[in-house]
């Protein structure tokens, strides 16, 4: 019954193999890389978690749960998991329409999803998304994520923000009035200082050959390892404190951070409920996979470890996602600057991705009370810098350079990325790359005129003769038509790469229309693809010639 069924993927997690010929050395470097990259997490985490509309502990908990998952049973070496940017504009949409219970749903579904999209050996068809799509919606995400944070930027008295963008432009309007002088400094100071900072200590090879005292260059070096969103959450955070500046801050607005580990709690659920939250769990399943699978990509280029297992590292992400909804966390995928950041700490396998997660629980269990003091317009100034090293603005630029049909597909996924959501424009991408991609295959086919006598008319067939491409059959219909005598056609079809059943189904009418004129149709030089299928729907056998 499933013979003909492709296998299922095998269960295979990268960190089994990486176990193989593990040394003291990888370790060391593993633990270093991990807990650079958990210091580097923990603002992104609950920045991203206070965009998305939900509690900061909803981000800590998802960076260190589902991190530790994704890197422990995953398909890559480097790739370091938890909540994303990408997915503020979503999660907030989903929290303002069916609230944080039915979000923990989705996220739920969406990892089962996920799962059973590695499972099934899905994997590979996220990488058939074009790549004019992918930057169109990843761009207009970035400036939804931009968008977002203007309240907190200008310290705006607005209880809520609305979830659409016109909406928020208006919000943002209407109460500019409340305008806070000192937030929007302490966000400006920490926009600039994230700019700053990574050039601030590149000093060059010159300077440094005139420093006097070798403690210096080693002061230098170690100050500069520290993940520039943590110099400015604690200096901003302490300025602010210090000097008492009238700013909201995560204890004002949400009464700080429990100090221990979240409670098991089951959602409640029922089919009802899961079928009316089929597109946001699509939309949560759709976006973690081509996040994930991209960044598995990037970790590709930039380590030296085995490619990717994209099934496996589905199967993982769809755990991850399946797990962290009854933690009260929020969807988790393969995150960018993150891996990044692991791969350049030095990581040698998925031991500093667990590592990370663990670094990042010690501090939270630890250190929570201090997270009282952090201002949400420093968080802003963080959320606005992820949005801008998120965005590939010089492709709008790059867009002179490249076909009217790729800036259609991208200006019009981006645009839609911003009015409407990430489903629709990915969906009209979709589209939009299949009708163009149609239309060009189809200018390819030619029926070119070889020789016409009074007797019979032969032609030579290029490309694909498809769905998309049988009106220029018809043209050598209404050719046939037009003849005051019987005539012979010969299609010479040598260079005939393909031939589909609509195809097919023109190539019978124009057998119909020679053979009512007293003529007859021949076929010659036919490739295997379609001479099988002339053959097996029994048309060969009605043509004059076929070989």
């Amino acid at each position: 019954m499933f013979q003909g069924l492709p296998p299922l993927a095998p269960f295979r997690p990268r960190l089994l193999q990486d176990m193989k010929g593990y040394s003291q050395d990888k370790l060391v470097r593993d633990v270093g890389a991990g807990a650079t990259v958990g210091i580097v997490a923990l603002p992104l985490a609950m920045a991203f978690a206070i965009a998305s509309g939900l509690k900061p502990e909803a981000g800590l908990w998802t960076a260190i749960i589902a991190g530790f998952l994704i890197s422990a049973l995953g398909g890559t070496s480097m790739q370091i998991g938890g909540p994303a940017g990408a997915f503020i504009v979503i999660v907030y949409g989903i929290v303002e329409r069916y609230g944080v219970a039915n979000l923990l749903i989705a996220t739920a579904s969406a990892g089962v999803l996920l799962f059973l999209m590695g499972l099934f050996r899905l994997g590979s068809l996220v990488r058939y998304v074009p790549v004019s799509v992918v930057i169109g919606f990843t761009n207009g995400i970035a400036v939804l994520i931009a968008l977002s944070q203007v309240r907190d930027l200008l310290g705006l008295d607005i209880a809520k923000m609305p979830a659409s963008f016109f909406g928020q432009i208006n919000a943002v309007a209407l109460h500019l009035q409340s305008f806070n002088v000192f937030a929007f400094v302490l966000g400006t100071l920490c926009v600039l200082g994230l700019f700053v900072w990574p050039r601030l200590w590149a000093v060059d090879s010159q300077f440094r050959r005139q420093l006097k005292a070798i403690e210096t260059v080693s002061a230098l070096k170690a100050t500069s390892r520290i993940p520039g969103p943590v110099v400015a959450l604690v200096t901003l955070s302490a300025l602010a404190w210090a000097l008492a500046l009238p700013v909201e801050t995560i204890g004002t607005r949400f009464g700080g951070i429990p100090q221990g580990a979240p409670h098991f709690e089951l959602p409640d659920f029922s089919w009802e409920t899961v079928r009316l939250l089929v597109t946001p769990t699509l939309t949560i399943a759709l976006l973690g996979a081509i996040e994930s699978l991209l960044c598995a990509r990037v970790a590709d280029q930039l380590g030296d470890a085995p490619k990717h297992d994209p099934n496996q590292e589905l199967m993982a992400q769809g755990i991850a996602n399946a797990v962290v909804p009854f933690f009260g966390g929020m969807p988790a995928t393969g995150t960018i600057a993150r891996t990044v950041t692991n791969i350049r700490s030095g990581a040698a396998s998925p031991v500093a991705g667990m590592v990370h997660a663990l670094t990042l629980a010690a501090v939270v269990l630890l250190a929570a009370p201090l997270a009282f003091h952090i201002p949400l317009s420093v968080l802003a100034g963080v959320l606005l810098f992820v949005a801008w090293n998120m965005g590939e603005w010089r492709e709008f630029a790059r867009l002179r350079k490249f076909s009217n049909h790729y800036r259609l597909m991208m200006l019009s996924t981006f645009a839609v990325t911003i009015v409407f959501d990430l489903t629709v424009a990915v969906e009209l991408g979709l589209v939009l790359a299949v009708v163009l991609f149609v239309r060009r295959q189809s200018s390819i086919f030619r029926a070119e005129p070889v020789a016409r006598t009074e007797q019979q008319l032969t032609y030579k067939l290029y490309g694909s003769l498809f769905f998309g491409a049988v009106a220029k059959i018809d043209l050598i219909v209404a050719e046939v038509d037009r003849s005051p005598e019987p005539v012979n056609v010969m299609l010479d079809a040598s260079h005939l790469i393909s031939l589909d059943t609509t195809g097919l189904d023109a190539l019978e009418q124009l057998h119909k229309a020679v053979h009512k004129r007293g003529g007859q149709l021949g076929m010659v030089g036919l490739h295997e693809q379609p001479r099988s299928l002339i053959e097996r729907s029994g048309f060969a056998a009605r043509l004059h010639t076929c070989q």
